[in-house]
């Protein structure tokens, strides 16, 4: 199959390294059916979720990522020192300010780059990887190190187990370099946000709007907020047309790709979407039953599941697809280049 690729500056962006990390701790259905009204058989068949990596307390988002970036580093071989720019996706930054990516900067002595947080929740990470692209594409730049990293688990109340049960904590790093000739990397991107969705899926205060106090500590609404069935719908619909325009616009269909890496929010999302685009599930990743939903971590997470089960290499055709909140919407369509 020969895409037609359309016209740009000769430069091309492709991802080049990986890194993952989750903390070692895990935290399995079987202690959530002692933490809450809940059970095993209630979570896995609406989620495809039975266990998820959580942080022990004093570890932030920024040592998660940084540590998935040292990774990334070792594996591509080179040092950070060589970085020009480090994007940090989250919803979970250690702090306001300073930013995520000035702490993962300092941690790992990336001396010389520059860099800042995107928040665009479970779209954080193909956002980025956009933004990273055309640093790349511009000429700018040569290196820019993309990170998808939460602690889901700082912002979840695990006495509701409409949420509880969902979220773990994680993170993803990828090195985005110019492609060598002949290689192809980033195709296409299609982004979309809607911002009436807001009100399904929040975490009311702590912002300007509702600043920290006893009053919002008290209604708790420092944790994540969600009207599941809401977002269910959004994103069962979403992600499928997400997908089909992105493959449409670039002239193939489902059975062209060799990989599908969508985020991981929930089975029954993932499955609805491979089905519309009539992709057999041995070409799409699912590993929300070892990770939860990470938010902005799970599709690096997923790429480096990919890698270790020997169904991603060089050469593959691979789309990633992804709904958070927001609503926030995004589809890349990649060549898998090392």
């Amino acid at each position: 199959m020969t895409l037609t690729l359309k016209p740009r500056n000769s430069v091309r962006a492709k991802i080049s390294a990986i890194g993952t990390y989750v903390p070692p701790r895990l935290l399995t259905n079987a202690d959530l059916e002692r933490m809450v009204a809940t059970n095993d058989q209630w979570i896995t068949e609406r989620t495809g979720i039975r266990e998820r990596h959580i942080v022990d307390k004093g570890t932030g988002t920024s040592d998660l990522a940084a540590e998935a970036a040292r990774r990334c580093l070792a594996k591509r071989g080179i040092e950070a020192s060589d970085l020009d720019t480090i994007i940090v996706a989250t919803v979970t930054p250690d702090m306001l300010f300073p930013s995520a990516a000035c702490l993962v900067q300092d941690k790992i002595g990336a001396k010389g780059a520059w860099g800042f947080d995107l928040s665009a929740a479970c779209s954080g990470f193909p956002y980025a990887l956009q933004v990273g692209a055309k640093l790349i594409e511009s000429g700018a730049h040569k290196k820019v190190m993309v990170i998808g990293a939460d602690v889901m688990s700082s912002i979840i109340d695990y006495t509701d187990r409409t949420t509880c049960v969902i979220f773990g904590d994680g993170a993803g790093a990828v090195l985005i370099e110019p492609c060598e000739e002949g290689e192809i990397g980033l195709i296409d991107f299609w982004h979309e946000i809607d911002g009436s969705g807001a009100v399904s899926l929040n975490m009311p205060a702590g912002g300007s709007l509702l600043p920290a106090s006893h009053e919002t500590v008290d209604k708790k609404q420092h944790f994540v907020h969600q009207d599941g069935q809401a977002v269910y719908k959004f994103a069962v619909r979403k992600m499928a047309e997400a997908a089909e325009t992105i493959l449409g616009r670039n002239g193939i269909t489902g059975s062209d790709l060799d990989c599908f890496i969508p985020h991981q929010a929930n089975k029954r999302i993932i499955l609805s979407t491979a089905e519309r685009l009539q992709l057999p599930e041995d070409r799409v990743i699912i590993n929300i039953d070892r990770f939860g939903n990470t938010t902005a971590g799970t599709i690096p997470l997923a790429m480096n599941t990919a890698l270790e089960e020997n169904r991603l290499k060089k050469g593959d055709l691979v789309l990633l697809a992804s709904v958070g909140a927001g609503f926030t919407v995004g589809a890349t369509l990649l060549r898998w280049e090392f």
